[in-house]
């Protein structure tokens, strides 16, 4: 009971980090003209990769781990697939800035200028991911509420 309740406030604390992160990196990324400007992309992008992963494991954790109601559970639930569809989604998204994020570290590691010139991408880019990770949270609170459920099911 105790290892069902500290997984699902990570989970949710996740959200909320992740959240945080997420915006902060859009904002830093609209205001990313010189590489001086990097520094609070850079963190704001590790603290959502981070908070991505936590969220991750403690959902694969409490689906497939045995914590909570099980995997045949939520793979009948259609909210779960919608928030598994919102998350695919935002991966999707996630990996033309991230591919961009890690050229700018090389550059600047190697001493050379990073070509800014996707940065207003980038931030449309975390734009949309916010929105749709705010969309996996009213999935989640959702299905926590058997919404979507058939009468058998619930």
């Amino acid at each position: 009971m105790l290892v069902r309740w500290l997984l699902a406030a990570l989970h949710l604390l996740a959200y909320g980090f992740a959240l945080a992160s997420i915006l902060r990196r859009t904002w830093s990324l609209r205001r990313a003209s010189v590489p001086a400007a990097l520094r609070s992309v850079f963190r704001a992008d590790t603290r959502w990769g981070l908070a991505a992963l936590v969220l991750i494991v403690t959902g694969l954790m409490r689906v497939f781990g045995g914590y909570e109601k099980g995997a045949d559970f939520y793979l009948h639930q259609p909210l779960f697939h919608a928030k598994m569809a919102l998350l695919v989604l935002i991966l999707i998204l996630e990996v033309p800035t991230m591919l961009g994020l890690m050229r700018w570290r090389a550059s600047i590691r190697s001493g050379a200028t990073p070509d800014l010139k996707r940065a207003r991408s980038y931030a449309h880019f975390s734009v949309i991911q916010t929105v749709l990770l705010v969309l996996m949270v009213f999935a989640a609170t959702g299905m926590a509420r058997g919404i979507g459920l058939t009468a058998g099911a619930a």
